[in-house]
């Protein structure tokens, strides 16, 4: 389902922001503005090579960001290595915190006003097709919603987690839902959810909020096995 693709793409993407992290941790800038050029090139890459090779989406993301990930340790600083892999919650302030939610309002209307051709193109892309559904133009815009999330992302679990924070909320919500809408909200919903509690746990234990925030979705999701719908 678009879960499991948004996770196989996400995960790589992550990474592949290491390299924009690490120009941020050295001259000292947004970290989020740091890795959104390299995950945006990386996805024009990825859109390029599947249109010339044909070969699936996720195993060109997983060749891209392996040269993303060389490159980002060239020159990473070592002692800056952990805020760049699982993200530092205490950098984030109130304008960041503002405009990160303006960003995923607008993504959210997006998402929503295309979801039903992107579910459509996960079925079948010939499908799609049949139906005036332009399969390479919301390919390419599904990319950059992902390059997105990925770039907000890095400022709460680093590149090295994000694939968690899209897919775990996603697969405790399959197991709950009954339907594609349930499914949509309630993802958004538990995301929501462990992410504030992570952020809360952080504010008490002094670990990474990124982490926890993973592990309450976790949790989370080991709960919802028992509650499968």
């Amino acid at each position: 389902m678009l879960s499991k693709r948004m996770a196989l793409v996400a995960g790589p993407l992550g990474h592949l922001t290491l390299p924009g992290i690490a120009l941020a941790l050295i001259y000292n800038f947004d970290v989020s503005l740091g890795a959104f050029p390299f995950v945006v090139l990386g996805i024009v890459l990825i859109w390029l090579f599947e249109m010339k090779t044909k070969l699936p989406m996720e195993a060109l993301t997983a060749v891209v960001f392996a040269s993303g990930v060389a490159i980002a340790f060239l020159f990473l600083p070592i002692d800056q290595a952990e805020v760049a892999l699982v993200g530092d919650i205490s950098a984030v302030g109130p304008w960041n915190t503002a405009f990160t939610a303006l960003i995923s309002l607008i993504l959210f209307f997006v998402t929503r006003s295309i979801y039903s051709d992107l579910v459509l193109i996960n079925v079948s892309e010939d499908l799609a097709g049949s139906n005036n559904v332009s399969v390479k133009k919301l390919n390419i815009i599904y990319l950059l919603l992902i390059a997105v999330i990925v770039s907000l992302g890095v400022k709460m679990v680093g590149g090295l987690l994000t694939a968690a924070l899209v897919a775990i909320p996603a697969a405790a919500a399959r197991n709950l839902s009954r339907n594609l809408t349930q499914y949509a909200f309630g993802s958004m919903v538990l995301g929501a959810v462990s992410t504030c509690v992570g952020i809360v746990l952080f504010k008490f234990t002094g670990f990474p909020a990124g982490p926890l925030s993973v592990l309450v979705s976790t949790a989370i999701f080991l709960i919802s096995m028992f509650y499968k719908r």
